[in-house]
């Protein structure tokens, strides 16, 4: 690949607020790179492709867990917060992957994963020695459960045979919830955290940060009782103060954050209150499901219009946005919202433009630049998720057949997420020289970076524009968002206005040409587009074009 870097410093700046004008980039270690032959990616695999990241042009690196873990759930089960799991490398390997990307002007963000532990932690481990072991309290235990249930199926419960009782495990069962009211678990947190932020971390994407806050009551009823819990608030404000405040330069914070809603994620991203810098809420991923994420069905695209400007709406002025299609739990966008078919490349960067636009924070999740796909999950044999799994055993128990449960499963498994990077046509992909840890996806000899990185007209050098053009026009920054069309079906549109500057952004979410109407609007320069030419008032299939306003 030949690689041309971005113009960027050559250190990180100490600029407030750095973060509104950044992308960032997600890795999944497990499946991004693999230096060592033995089929699972490793740190010094992420470190040897830094020149890549900045050829793309992005500003963070938000690692998923990298700590010590039995991979119960792929690493979000940690044993050890401040260790490397010998899987991925060692602390000196981090301290090499940390020091490159600063070297290139680029950040790292870490996982925190504090509502949960594995259950082999020391911690745990000593809080289910005895009933009076003094990290007894350090976790939820009851010696008659409630009616929770478990977010990987099953009940929320189980039982202990050393000391008969119940401990709460709102994930997997080898997932313990730490109880948040013991003041030591709160300041054993945020011992670890200032360690990672000495150590030169830039910042934390919190998992599930707004289950950490449980009614100390435990009534039955279900996520009222622990979805932005009574003490929520108070805790980020304390984590502020104790591990935040006055550090020599400005620390991202994201909190994941499943059903917030916009009043409270107001309230938790406005910089008044010192909490989080931003939150990831699911609502616009929720929109294609059914009866749960099992039970797809057809995106309206109205209904994503409302979902998203309400949320812009809600956070203007106020808090601030984070932008989203893909992660390590979600599908692949171009599969789901777009045409994985004959206008793959297209859709994707459709999708890339409609994003990208909107205020906020846009995050990359790896290959999505590349416009990958989901995979061809065929059989129950070529699921490795253990949410995926749980949901298969639980229905079949009830009576479901295999063959059924799969064909629901496809569409929506994270495994979709997980498979590996695809870097080149190779057997591995570019990923490793072994048999890589989850199959790479066949598509690789057609979607794969090699392929893409010296071609201007692929998915990989859009990204790489839209990138550049966020860093260059303030407006897509700081400009406030009006949404047009709100009731058609085929369009998305919008404009951005900052001052006298104003730019119009039309997507078409449709694999037919269409007719777009907009009284009293003159264009001028087109910004990017994912064709050449385009014509002001007809979108070719897929195709999006960002105007300069007259």
């Amino acid at each position: 690949m030949t690689l041309t870097e971005p113009s960027r410093p050559a250190t990180v700046s100490v600029e407030d607020d750095w973060w509104k004008s950044a992308v960032v980039y997600q890795i999944y270690p497990r499946s991004f790179a693999d230096s060592n032959g033995d089929g699972i990616g490793d740190l010094r695999g992420i470190t040897g492709k830094l020149d890549y990241l900045a050829h793309l042009g992005v500003d963070a690196v938000w690692l998923s867990p990298i700590y010590p873990s039995p991979h119960d759930d792929n690493g979000y089960d940690i044993s050890d917060y401040t260790g490397i799991d010998p899987a991925f490398g060692t602390l000196e390997d981090f301290d090499e992957l940390l020091a490159g990307l600063h070297a290139r002007g680029m950040r790292l963000v870490m996982d925190l994963v504090v509502n949960h532990t594995s259950d082999e932690h020391p911690w745990f481990v000593e809080s289910r020695s005895s009933l009076d072991n003094p990290k007894r309290d350090w976790y939820w235990w009851r010696r008659t459960p409630n009616d929770w249930e478990s977010w990987f199926s099953g009940p929320a419960w189980e039982l202990d045979e050393t000391t008969g009782e119940y401990y709460l495990h709102l994930f997997s069962r080898k997932q313990p919830d730490l109880n948040w009211e013991n003041p030591e678990v709160r300041e054993a947190v945020y011992a670890m955290m200032r360690w990672w932020l000495d150590r030169g971390v830039d910042g934390f994407r919190m998992d599930v940060i707004n289950l950490i806050s449980k009614d100390p009551a435990l009534p039955d009823g279900g996520t009222e009782h622990y979805v932005n819990g009574p003490r929520m608030h108070e805790y980020l404000q304390e984590m502020h103060r104790e591990v935040l405040a006055g550090r020599d330069r400005h620390i991202l914070t994201v909190g994941e954050m499943p059903g917030v809603t916009i009043d409270e994620a107001r309230l938790f991203t406005d910089p008044a209150r010192r909490e989080l810098d931003m939150v990831f809420q699911f609502e616009h991923v929720g929109l294609d499901h059914g009866t749960g994420k099992f039970d797809p069905r057809p995106l309206r695209l109205r209904d994503l219009k409302e979902s998203l400007g309400r949320w812009q709406a809600g956070l203007a002025g106020t808090g601030w946005n984070s932008l989203y299609w893909n992660n390590h739990d979600q599908p692949r966008i171009v599969s789901r919202f777009g045409d994985d078919g004959a206008y793959r490349e297209r859709s994707a960067m459709m999708l890339a433009t409609v994003l990208h636009l909107h205020r906020g924070t846009p995050y990359v999740y790896q290959g999505e630049e590349l416009g990958m796909t989901n995979a061809p999950l065929l059989t129950i044999d070529d699921f490795r998720d253990i949410e995926s799994l749980n949901y298969h055993a639980a229905s079949v128990a009830g009576g479901a057949l295999t063959a059924d449960v799969v064909a629901t499963m496809r569409a929506m498994s994270r495994d979709n997420a997980r498979t590996p990077m695809q870097w080149d046509a190779g057997p591995g992909a570019g990923f490793t020289t072994a048999v890589p840890w989850l199959p790479v996806n066949p598509n690789h000899d057609v979607v794969n970076a090699v392929s893409q990185v010296d071609d201007p007209a692929s998915v990989l050098s859009y990204y790489r524009r839209l990138i550049e053009l966020r860093h260059s026009e303030p407006i897509i920054v700081h400009g406030d968002f009006t949404m047009l069309l709100p009731d058609d079906d085929r369009v998305y549109a919008f404009t951005r206005r900052l001052g006298s500057d104003a730019l119009l952004v039309l997507g078409n979410f449709t694999a037919e040409e269409v007719t777009v109407t907009l009284p009293d609007v003159t264009v001028g320069e087109v910004l990017i587009s994912t064709t050449d030419s385009p014509t002001f008032g007809v979108l070719r299939p897929w195709e999006a074009v960002v105007y300069r306003l007259s």
